[in-house]
């Protein structure tokens, strides 16, 4: 039987006892037997974890590497065991959340208070930006990210798609009147946004052909919900995801125009996080906990029934 925690426990003690004799004393084994425990550590591992003399042990530089990897593994063990034990509500600590404005403010906080209730003891460290956040440096464990991710050593989770659409509100479209080709567009005041990644073309089918039609306007922001507040304000024609306006449009506070024409306008969303196997319990629950609701926010036919 693969005993290696019991093992990694034994070396522990005799690193912190300073002797074989003492670490054998303290958990009630003889010394012959923790002797042998640590020569089977280091036969399996092929390398010397300590060097023995008459007086003393120190500790070898791969020593000391088990001595500091044991210590977290058995650490993660005895947290899991006792979240387990205790029930989710003991899970605590910081997750930190980047996450663009739109998603973050329609789809993701309405989804707080019941994770709470989940999960009293985690702190949700929540940034709303548009901009890609570095998650190394800006020490974010999980950001929301809608377009193609780069390829990169982090992990993801798919949540869905985001599909946009062409709206205006009708105060904007009785003074301009409505577009009804991609031509039309040169007409009219197209809101836009100012992102490095961004580019001033919305996706449109022109004559059974997917193209790319260039727009300007009297706005370029770092945010979709600006785009939008300006777009309700009669301002101008908006390029937004479907999760963003899907109230407005029901209200008819925005209306979608060139339906039609738009071509299949679509951008991947994802949650990006660190960590992997070695992922925090409080990131992990957090992940499981919002992941599945996200999807059904960008998908609300493939919800489950209540």
């Amino acid at each position: 039987m693969d005993n290696r925690a019991g093992e990694m426990q034994v070396f522990l003690r005799v690193v912190e006892a300073g002797s074989f004799s003492e670490a054998a004393r303290l958990m009630r084994m003889t010394p012959s037997t923790v002797s042998k425990l640590v020569a089977r550590i280091e036969a399996r591992l092929g390398v010397r974890l300590i060097e023995r003399s008459t007086r003393r042990l120190s500790l070898t530089a791969e020593g000391r590497l088990y001595y500091e990897r044991s210590q977290t593994v058995l650490n993660d063990l005895d947290e899991v065991e006792r979240e387990l034990s205790l029930g989710a509500a003991t899970t605590g600590g910081t997750v930190r959340v980047n996450v663009s404005v739109a998603f973050g403010v329609l789809a993701l906080e309405p989804l707080l208070p019941e994770f709470w209730q989940s999960y009293p003891n985690i702190v949700v460290d929540l940034s709303l930006s548009d901009e890609i956040v570095d998650l190394y440096l800006d020490r974010t464990d999980v950001a929301f990210r809608i377009g193609p991710l780069p390829d990169s050593g982090m992990m993801a989770r798919r949540i869905g798609l985001a599909h946009r659409r062409i709206v205006a509100a009708p105060a904007y479209l009785q003074r301009h009147g409505t577009p009804h080709s991609a031509d039309d567009l040169a007409r009219h005041n197209c809101l836009g946004f100012n992102f490095r990644r961004s580019a001033p073309v919305w996706p449109l089918r022109e004559s059974g052909r997917m193209s790319g039609r260039t727009v300007r306007g009297s706005l370029l922001a770092n945010n979709g919900d600006t785009v939008r507040r300006l777009a309700l304000a009669g301002m101008g024609l908006a390029r937004l995801a479907d999760f963003h306006v899907r109230d407005d449009l029901a209200a008819g506070r925005l209306v979608e125009v060139l339906a039609g024409i738009v071509a299949a306008d679509e951008e991947p969303v994802s949650a990006v996080y660190l960590g992997g196997a070695r992922m925090p319990q409080r990131v992990r629950v957090f992940l499981d906990f919002m992941v599945p609701r996200l999807q059904a926010v960008l998908d609300p036919a493939a919800a489950p029934a209540q």
